[in-house]
């Protein structure tokens, strides 16, 4: 089989927040519990390097990418090498030098994460963020990239969709505006954790998610806020993107690519070199499919795990897994 042309990589695997969604420090990577939990460069590097086709690098994972020492380091040298790249960020580690290199390094697009329109919400979401400050980074990016010139990195606000921060969409596309962000992408929680192997530690997550998922809400109040989100959008010309909240259903004999493309297109990497089918599985003591440090792109991502994990996914049993997932049920 082709090797990916996609690959996201999780740069940092320790957290520099606490999010609501996560009542306890369910992953033990990094301080205190350990060593800094940093991809090795020479790692990256050959994860690269057994890439040579590759078009699309994602850093992103569970910990803050710019806690990196060498993130930038990373996204010059895939951009030397012909690479869209792109990252998430919640924004606490941008100071101006690294705005700076947000521009000058070659980035294309940056994902900020923003939960709430209001101090009370957003810092109730996440736990030691000051909203104040992440305003203000938001603003010194979109100020250096108009000083230097450059139509890079595109900057798309990404909101979680919940039950507590509804209320709060129109409010979140007046700020987009008036931070001259380019585009709004709501996503619904990404997984209920339903899945009976769920590693007991994870339990509170999926309680989060019972609680605030979108799906337990009452649909009048969904659309009410929608309606006016959409219009406030329409009205100041920013480009919103809200997600489905009921979940589709996959006729028999749908494709494996039709019911999630991941597992085909692009390979999702933890910081120690686990692949993992996808983000939404974040964590590899939930499901891995083998260590490309250890044995090299080639043959884990045409390795038997991953075979089978196609197999199933095309099925008319996919992964237990995969049925808890909000891109397998198109409510992403």
């Amino acid at each position: 089989m082709n090797l990916p042309r996609f690959l996201q990589v999780e740069p940092v695997g320790q957290c520099n927040l606490r999010c609501q969604m996560c009542p306890i420090q369910f992953r033990r990577d990094g301080p205190p519990h350990g060593p800094l939990a940093f991809m090795d460069f020479d790692l990256f590097s050959r994860l690269l390097d057994d890439l040579p086709k590759l078009e699309e690098l994602q850093l992103q994972g569970l910990g803050e990418p710019m806690m990196h020492p060498r993130f930038f380091d990373m996204v010059t040298m895939a951009v030397g090498r012909g690479i869209k790249v792109g990252t998430n960020t919640n924004l606490t580690y941008l100071t101006a030098r690294r705005a700076e290199a947000c521009v000058t390094s070659g980035l294309v697009e940056l994902q900020a994460s923003v939960d709430g329109a209001t101090a009370e919400t957003y810092e109730r979401i996440r736990v030691r963020a000051h909203f104040d400050r992440i305003v203000a980074n938001l603003e010194r990016l979109v100020d250096t990239r108009r000083r230097l010139e450059s139509a890079t990195p595109r900057i798309r606000m990404v909101v979680v969709a919940m039950r507590q921060n509804l209320h709060e969409f129109p409010d979140l596309v007046r700020l987009a505006h008036r931070l001259s962000i380019d585009s709004i992408f709501v996503q619904h929680l990404c997984h209920d954790f339903g899945e009976s192997s769920l590693p007991d530690h994870y339990r509170p997550m999926r309680e989060f998610v019972d609680d605030q998922t979108l799906g337990a809400e009452d649909p009048d109040r969904i659309e009410r806020y929608f309606r006016e989100a959409r219009s406030t959008a329409r009205e100041l010309g920013v480009e919103l993107r809200l997600p489905l909240t009921r979940p589709r259903v996959h006729p028999p004999g749908t494709p494996g690519p039709s019911r999630c493309d991941w597992p085909w297109r692009g390979a999702y990497v933890s910081y120690q070199g686990l692949a993992m089918p996808c983000c939404m599985v974040a964590t590899p003591d939930r499901l891995s499919l083998g260590n490309m440090a250890e044995s090299g792109v080639d043959a884990v991502w045409n390795g038997r795990p991953y075979r089978e994990f196609r197999e199933a996914l095309s099925s008319e049993t996919p992964p237990e897994i995969c049925r808890s997932c909000a891109i397998y049920s198109g409510t992403f």
